[in-house]
């Protein structure tokens, strides 16, 4: 087990489990072996990562200064590959040649932020792996017509097969987060491009669950697009009862 301090400041709670943190490693696919891992603290996950057959490079990015330290001492084989640096304003193509996957126990105070940046760069990461509040998690793999089905939900949908692999219990952690944790897989679907403008898809996805306890007749005015070309009935429904397909009619319809 890796005794380490915890990052207070970046929201991080260190995982001690060894059992997990392999079969987080061993969940990647391997379609792509290049893999960078966010947040390898004392680095638990990334001894796993290199024993996994399967991929070929690791690369980390990790701002805390002590961790940096240790990973430089203790893991010789990421000489050169340990990027000290926030991963929400690194330059992921400067990283690897594209494609390459993603893993990591993320920060839950950003770990939002972390999906909408692998969204924003889907074509460069085909592949995530990650440990996430377990709220957070049962969110960005529900379907519509459930409570937590919300932006990341259909956002990461359109172009990414979601799957939630097993549930955290927080005493596997250092130190123990309040709540329960669980690791999701995310993998590129076939859809390169979707029939419709992206950024005004993500704007009426944004802007329908912004206020979601409101019918899209009420919520989709803030876009300032007139919506009598909607079908009426779609109008009197809620963000979380649409799929990909409806937004992308919706979107189609204000354009």
């Amino acid at each position: 087990m890796y005794q380490v301090r915890p990052k207070k400041h970046l929201g991080q709670h260190f995982l001690k489990d060894e059992t997990i943190a392999k079969d987080i490693a061993f969940s990647l696919s391997g379609e792509y072996p290049n893999v960078l891992e966010i947040g390898p603290g004392m680095g638990v996950l990334t001894k796993y990562l290199f024993q996994n057959p399967a991929l070929k490079e690791i690369k980390v990015v990790e701002l805390d200064k002590e961790s940096v330290q240790y990973l430089n001492e203790n893991f010789p084989n990421l000489k050169d590959n340990i990027y000290s640096e926030d991963f929400l304003k690194i330059d992921l193509y400067k990283i690897f040649p594209p494609p390459y996957s993603i893993i990591g126990n993320f920060p839950y105070n950003i770990s939002s932020q972390i999906l909408f940046k692998v969204f924003e760069n889907k074509d460069l990461i085909p592949e995530l792996v990650g440990m996430f509040q377990k709220e957070v998690a049962e969110r960005v793999c529900s379907k519509s017509g459930t409570k937590v089905y919300g932006i990341l939900s259909v956002l990461l949908s359109a172009y990414f097969d979601l799957e939630y692999l097993f549930s955290v219990d927080e005493t596997v952690f250092t130190p123990p987060p309040k709540v329960k944790s669980a690791v999701i897989r995310m993998k590129r679907n076939g859809v390169k491009k979707l029939d419709c403008d992206e950024k005004l898809f993500v704007l009426v996805v944004k802007t329908a669950f912004n206020q979601r306890r409101k019918m899209l007749r009420q919520s989709l005015k803030a876009i300032g697009k007139n919506l009598e070309d909607i079908d009426p009935e779609i109008l009197t429904k809620r963000a979380e009862q649409l799929n990909v397909e409806q937004f992308i009619y919706i979107t189609n319809s204000l354009k």
